[in-house]
């Protein structure tokens, strides 16, 4: 399975640009209801992503108020891309190989298509491993 399988669906692309304050980054991801996303500048390019994390260690935790700082401070400025055409498998692996939880997806041709979570990989085994359970039930308890 690819990147492209599981976006496939997807309506929306989460992105702040890197002059947004801080607080209101928080404030979209909590009302988003995502853990990260995407950070453009002025003309649209990717230029990082901004993660709750990257709030909690470089905002909170250091007690400066993020109302007047900007995202460009405080976000990650070079995530690890992947491509639609990547597999699943390989996207795992840039996971634990980086100890992060989340990858940006570039297509080539239409630039940046949001963000692959570690949730989007257990969503898919646990379907994965669904479909293997049913299919043995299947043999085990034939309908008939």
């Amino acid at each position: 399975m690819k990147v492209a399988d599981v976006i496939k669906n997807r309506k929306d692309v989460f992105t702040v640009t890197d002059t947004t304050s801080v607080h209101d980054a928080a404030r979209y991801l909590r009302e988003k209801q995502v853990r990260a996303c995407g950070v453009t500048d002025a003309v649209g390019n990717l230029v990082g992503c901004l993660s709750q994390s990257d709030i909690s260690d470089k905002v909170a935790a250091e007690n400066k108020c993020p109302a007047w700082m900007q995202v460009k401070e405080v976000m990650s400025t070079d995530p690890i891309k992947v491509t639609p055409e990547m597999s699943l498998d390989e996207c795992l692996r840039l996971m634990d190989e980086h100890g992060i939880y989340h990858l940006c997806i570039v297509d080539p041709q239409a630039g940046y298509r949001g963000m692959m979570s570690v949730h989007d990989l257990l969503q898919v085994i646990a379907s994965d491993e669904k479909q293997r359970a049913d299919l043995m039930e299947s043999y085990v308890f034939p309908q008939h």
